[in-house]
């Protein structure tokens, strides 16, 4: 298997034309110019990202990754790795928080299983078997993934922008589930960024302070043995290193979904630092990213810094699934609507400033 070719080749960058245009337009509706905030800079990216004079969020595609890892072994979670199977059950059920978001929001939901430990029923609606292995590896102890994993989770995230293109989308959200993952995210950012694990990690599913220590330990110990292996500190290796295959086949999707010029709206921490992932692989994948929301864990506005990123969001949530992504949604159609449906000063008959 290779990788795909999102992941080797640079997109095409949005035609910059649209976005001089969306501004043109901003600057004659009547309102004070800038007074909507940020609700402005969004319609004239998401009007430059489609290519379009009036932006539209009719067919929102949501993908939740779903993977459990081996890190769990070290005892860094709350909960009980049977969770992320019975939350794939949850999600096709229609109770979890995305389920209820996307039907709230008419938008298309799947839900792609990479790999459970525990067993997840045959035939559930909307859930796509793409399993690579029960879970990861135990990273503290060795590699998370060998590299024909990296690259099948990979393609696997490209396979989800491809039907998101085929069914036209207009945005896509990547959402995930996996026990654990917030330790294999944080284990990646660390070594991306070349920053101390301590001022990054966070309670994930809800650990005390010891638990929330013990799991830095376990990561700075993960890192140290990783860098004594000389792999360099490209994606790939990072990636391979300290796993998830549902970061992988995120950092997959986001790649695939800017080869194929689909707007994506990243989600909280997980996501990031996915989408960190994707653009140190292409740089040019950032022109196609919008921020949703500023999680509660701690390692996220790292992140965002990183990444340039002013998210519209700050509510204290930390759920993952997609939820911060999807609930940012009626405000990007709000600013659609706007730019879209105000009148100009000319057409109203309102005098601008400069009359």
């Amino acid at each position: 298997m290779s990788f795909p070719s999102s992941w080797t080749t640079s997109p095409q960058q949005p035609d910059v034309r649209f976005f001089e245009q969306a501004a043109r337009r901003q600057s004659i509706l009547t309102k004070p110019t800038g007074s909507l905030g940020r609700l402005e800079n969004a319609a004239v990216q998401l009007a430059g990202l489609q290519g379009t004079d009036t932006p539209t969020l009719e067919r929102i595609q949501i993908s939740v990754f779903a993977g459990d890892h081996g890190i769990c072994e070290e005892g860094v979670s709350a909960y009980p790795q049977a969770v992320t199977a019975q939350m794939i059950a949850n999600f096709a059920n229609g109770g979890a928080a995305i389920s209820v978001l996307a039907k709230s929001l008419g938008a298309e939901l799947e839900v792609v299983n990479l790999g459970t430990v525990s067993d997840v029923a045959p035939d559930l609606p909307g859930v796509i078997d793409a399993r690579i292995a029960p879970c990861t590896r135990n990273f503290a102890a060795t590699d998370a993934m060998t590299a024909e994993q990296v690259c099948a989770a990979l393609n696997h995230g490209d396979a989800a922008a491809q039907r998101a293109a085929n069914k036209g989308s207009q945005l896509f959200i990547g959402g995930e589930m996996g026990i654990g993952n917030t330790t294999s995210a944080t284990a990646i950012a660390s070594s991306l960024m070349g920053k101390n694990p301590m001022k990054l990690t966070g309670p994930g599913t809800g650990l005390n302070v010891a638990g929330v220590r013990h799991k830095a330990e376990v990561i700075i110990q993960a890192i140290q043995r990783h860098d004594n292996d000389d792999d360099g500190e490209d994606a790939i290796a990072v990636l391979k290193a300290f796993g998830g295959f549902e970061i992988a086949a995120l950092a997959g999707a986001i790649a695939g979904c800017a080869a194929r010029s689909i707007p994506v709206l990243i989600d909280g921490y997980i996501v990031s630092v996915a989408a960190m992932l994707a653009v140190s692989q292409q740089p040019h994948i950032r022109d196609w990213l919008l921020f949703a929301h500023r999680s509660a864990e701690p390692g996220h506005q790292a992140i965002l810094a990183a990444l340039d990123a002013e998210p519209l969001l700050d509510l204290g949530m930390r759920l993952g699934e997609g939820s911060g992504a999807a609930a940012a949604v009626p405000l990007l159609r709000a600013a659609c609507d706007l730019h879209n449906n105000m009148a100009s000063f000319e057409d109203a008959g309102v005098s601008n400033k400069d009359q």
